[in-house]
């Protein structure tokens, strides 16, 4: 497959009062067309930044995309104008948003919020808009379309909203969607409807995806590739198969261990990673997941580890990595 999005050593920084926080670390990773490429993490290792800088929605003050190159088909995102990049957002990078109340306009009818960004970045007629709005309803399973299209956003329930949410998103038949935890606020039955609706879509459309999660449930049943994010940096690269089933950094094993998983033994007990993730304003120049990896020695405090091969186009972050296999035995 071609390479639709390349990103190659993206740093991203917020000066604060307490410091320059780097809330994206030089982080390099592509995406190649129609794939679905998870961002996984804990909150606040930078997930949802990396996301805003693709599209340079990073405000400035405080923050500022300070390095590195995001090359969408063939240009460089960070080059563009603000009237070029203003042509990419939306038609051809869509982004869904944690949560559609706040995303969509509570004074504007639904129809309007679709039918606006179709004139606008489509040159559609006002009649030909509303065709298509009806039609994007459709797609996304929201009965009655008509009706639905005179509402507002709260007279929605939170997976219509998120529905209409990923409608706007296709509107204009982009080539890529961002999903930043888009079923956060959803039960756990509506979190699978929309995870299979985008991921139906990008099948049947040809869409790229992102999706941004915590939930390593979604990682498994849904993405091709996973990125692994602790601390602004990018620790364990994969396909899901392989970072779910032979992780390669102390981080990735931590998470597995932390949840539930239906294939392990009944009573088998959780394994928490102890401790907080470190503030990102005083990071030094070792492993920043050291001061809560059981598996930590010297040479981590004093040198950051490369990503280095674990195997078929799977690579860690760790200085151990060529011990895992035997390490991951005591979590087991």
């Amino acid at each position: 497959m071609a390479k639709l999005l390349d990103i190659q050593n993206l740093r991203t920084q917020f000066r604060t009062s307490a410091g320059v926080v780097k809330a994206v670390d030089g982080i390099s990773y592509d995406v190649d067309e129609g794939e679905t490429v998870a961002i996984v993490g804990e909150s606040g290792c930078g997930k949802s930044v990396s996301a805003m800088s693709i599209l340079r929605l990073i405000p400035d003050p405080p923050g500022k995309i300070v390095d590195g190159v995001i090359n969408f088909r063939g240009r460089d995102l960070l080059e563009l104008s603000d009237e070029e990049i203003r042509q990419v957002r939306g038609a051809q990078i869509s982004m869904v948003f944690q949560e559609p109340m706040t995303s969509l306009n509570p004074v504007l009818s639904i129809g309007q919020q679709l039918t606006e960004t179709i004139c606008l970045h489509l040159g559609s007629s006002q009649e030909e808009a509303n065709n298509r709005a009806l039609e994007l309803l459709g797609m996304v399973g929201i009965s009655d379309a008509g009706r639905r299209l005179k509402q507002y956003p709260h007279h929605l329930s939170g997976g219509m909203r998120q529905r209409v949410m990923i409608a706007l998103a296709l509107s204009c038949e982009p080539k890529l969607i961002i999903a930043d935890e888009p079923t956060t606020a959803l039960d756990v039955t509506i979190q699978a409807q929309i995870l299979e609706l985008m991921k139906d879509l990008s099948r049947r459309l040809g869409v790229a995806l992102i999706v941004i999660t915590h939930n390593l449930g979604v990682v498994a049943r849904y993405a091709d590739r996973v990125n692994v994010m602790y601390a602004g940096k990018i620790v364990e690269m994969g396909t899901a198969e392989q970072v779910y089933h032979d992780p390669k950094h102390p981080y990735t094993v931590g998470l597995l261990a932390s949840v539930p998983r239906m294939d392990q033994r009944r009573g088998k007990k959780l394994v928490p990673i102890e401790g907080q993730p470190p503030d990102l304003t005083r990071l030094d120049a070792g492993c920043s997941y050291r001061p809560r990896c059981r598996w930590a020695i010297e040479r981590c405090a004093s040198e950051f580890p490369p990503l280095e091969d674990a195997g078929d186009n799977h690579v860690s972050a760790c200085w151990r990595l060529q011990e895992m296999v035997e390490l991951r035995k005591e979590t087991l």
